[in-house]
């Protein structure tokens, strides 16, 4: 991790997101759907009640925020955080849209939150974690304003042989684009994919009754094009990679991905599996 600058990975990743929000936005009933059982294994373990203050870490356009935030009703109230302000102001229409009164956003560093200590019932965090360069401080930071019996609840992608939603692209962009071996040092989608890494980290900043587990998700599309669609408007990590593509190879590779999508197809869908790796925990009493 030589040449890794922090500050430089933590604004590259504030504007990447910025730039996808409007398609975060556009595919938004597909995120519903498709992580939905992601969403609710992280309120369960969380377990949220009527009136609990909560906190949400990476809320992005509102997941699971909006989702806790019925959950918590009008006598509770949950806070979104994430890096990127345009990817919050869709979480706000959302939560507006819904007339959601009990849930609110903010733009902040995870790594120093703005909120006093024993300020929170819950945390949770869904799809974050793994981008962080200062991991450590931040599960401390969640630690510190969790009140004491207060309970954690994070998902990040799991093994990557488990993911051909996001390993379908990867297999492709090898054959046109020159794509350095994953430094397993440096913060990306599979950097949190081993069994047990998060866990023993979140052990180390003073968490106990910690459970692991992983939580089947699943990507449904009309078809392998639109699964590709999707997947350029969106992913953020991967975009850098698709403008690389030489153009003249361009329409070859994207016709290899969506054929690779197509090789899930189960009658009139597409149903892509995926994995996510939910950890939970509690801070002693």
């Amino acid at each position: 991790m030589a040449n890794f600058d922090p500050k430089q990975f933590v604004e590259t990743q504030r504007k990447d997101w910025n730039r996808v929000s409007s398609a975060w936005e556009k595919w938004d009933a597909w995120l519903d759907a498709g992580f939905e059982s992601c969403n609710r294994q992280l309120l369960d373990r969380a377990r949220l009640s009527p009136g609990h203050q909560v906190l949400d870490l990476g809320s992005g356009t509102g997941y699971p925020a909006i989702s806790a935030a019925q959950r918590v009703g009008p006598g509770g109230h949950v806070t979104g955080v994430d890096l990127a302000e345009e990817m919050l102001e869709v979480a706000r229409r959302k939560a507006a849209k819904k007339g959601l009164k009990q849930v609110t956003f903010r733009q902040c560093d995870v790594a120093a939150l703005p909120f006093d200590a024993a300020r929170f019932d819950a945390v949770t965090s869904r799809f974050c974690l793994m981008f962080l360069p200062h991991l450590e401080k931040t599960l401390q930071e969640i630690h510190r304003v969790l009140k004491p019996g207060g309970r954690v609840s994070a998902a990040v992608w799991a093994a990557r042989e488990k993911n051909p939603y996001i390993t379908i692209p990867m297999g492709v962009l090898k054959d046109y684009v020159s794509i350095p071996p994953p430094d397993p040092t440096v913060p990306g989608i599979f950097y949190l994919e081993r069994p047990g890494d998060l866990k023993g980290r979140m052990k180390a900043a003073g968490f106990s009754d910690l459970q692991e587990e992983d939580v089947p998700i699943e990507g449904i599309f009309a078809s392998g094009r639109e699964y590709l669609d999707c997947l350029k408007e969106m992913a953020a990590p991967l975009q850098g990679l698709f403008e690389k593509i030489p153009k003249e190879k361009r329409a070859e590779a994207e016709e290899k991905m969506v054929q690779g999508a197509e090789r899930f197809r189960r009658g009139s869908e597409v149903r892509i599996p995926g994995v996510a790796l939910a950890v939970s925990g509690i801070k002693p009493s």
